[in-house]
């Protein structure tokens, strides 16, 4: 079996941090979310990977490498635009083969891996299976309609009305039939090739299409409120250590983590958090589920239940919170007089102001 894992979307909800970054590669607890995605996939049994880039294939390719350092075989496969899900799996055709696979969306997060579903695949051996899990607003997903006997008889992506609460998670196992399913596709409404008009083809004519309903946590991290919840998740299960340094005056609470070369003064740290390598917090407190990455200044600030990315510096802010804080990034503090705000913001920010 193969894996396909797709990294190639622009991620225009998590923008501006998206304009110069891969979504794939934000952080989550200080490592990519596409790093989990791999980890998942080779905790399965999988050895080769075709993963599927677009705009930001240097970025990407200069994170994973050849996949070596995940015990993996690494491919790219270059989609030229985000032309669908099941487009991916068009353009993979000639690496694919007439092997099974599982597509792996790669800025999906999914507790627990995929080991059991693919073991039940490999077992069972059905044409799709696919993952499902109970959502709040199901008009924001690929949603499945299942019978009184729980078997998938119809799929809709983002229906306006749709027939059940179930969504599909980011996580596919195919046989080589989903080809012919894929080869005769027309553009939805979206523009785009779906992968739920492929699987709804396979059900038309007859083929088997499983379906599992995960109970436990599956997220989709394509916006910063989503990110942040989770980090959270992550972070609550991190092992306390300090490979830097916590001098005497600083007080660490909890499960912390202070990575090699990162430095604590006067500053008071409660877990669960993780300060990068190389990173310096001075007389500041940084609180629970935040994740500070590497070669950052905190000074004088407060910030709790925030991601801030690599190099950033925030100097004397009272409050932060609830935030995601891009690359080489500077907080200040505005001057007292006159009582006005001075923003510079790229195109699709979101600002929320104390006025």
């Amino acid at each position: 079996m193969k894996a396909l894992l797709l990294a190639g979307g622009s991620g225009t909800r998590l923008r501006p941090i998206t304009h110069t970054s891969a979504k794939q590669l934000v952080p989550v607890a200080n490592k990519p979310v596409l790093f989990y995605g791999l980890e998942a996939i080779g905790a399965a049994g999988i050895r080769e990977v075709g993963i599927v880039v677009g705009d930001t294939q240097a970025e990407i390719e200069s994170a994973v490498g050849d996949g070596s350092a995940f015990g993996l075989q690494v491919t790219y496969l270059r989609q030229q635009a985000p032309l669908g899900l099941a487009h991916a799996v068009l353009i993979a055709r000639d690496y694919l083969g007439d092997d099974d696979f599982v597509m792996y969306l790669g800025d999906n997060f999914i507790v627990g891996g995929i080991d059991d579903i693919v073991a039940r695949f490999a077992r069972e051996r059905p044409d799709a299976q696919i993952m499902l899990t109970r959502v709040g607003d199901p008009r924001q997903f690929g949603v499945a309609e299942l019978d009184a006997d729980g078997r998938v008889v119809g799929l809709e992506e983002k229906p306006a009305a749709p027939k059940s609460d179930l969504a599909l998670v980011g996580v596919y196992l195919f046989t080589p039939a989903i080809h012919e399913a894929v080869a005769g596709l027309k553009p939805s409404w979206r523009g785009e090739l779906e992968i739920t008009d492929a699987i709804q083809w396979l059900i038309e004519e007859g083929r088997r299409v499983s379906s599992t309903v995960i109970t436990g946590y599956w997220k989709d991290t394509g916006n910063v409120t989503d990110m942040l919840e989770v980090n959270r998740l992550v972070l609550e299960s991190l092992e306390p250590r300090v490979n830097g340094r916590a001098d005497a005056a600083s007080e660490l609470i909890g499960r912390v983590a202070v990575e090699a070369g990162a430095v604590v003064e006067r500053s008071r740290i409660v877990g669960p958090a993780v300060i990068g390598a190389g990173t310096r917090v001075v007389d500041s407190y940084v609180g629970p589920f935040t994740s500070i990455a590497a070669g950052c200044l905190i000074s004088g600030s407060e910030i709790e239940y925030s991601i801030v990315l690599p190099r950033s510096s925030i100097r004397g802010v009272s409050r932060i919170e609830a935030s995601l804080i891009g690359h080489d990034v500077e907080v200040t503090p505005a001057p007292a007089i006159p009582r006005a705000h001075r923003l510079v913001l790229g195109d699709h920010s979101k600002v929320q102001i104390i006025s």
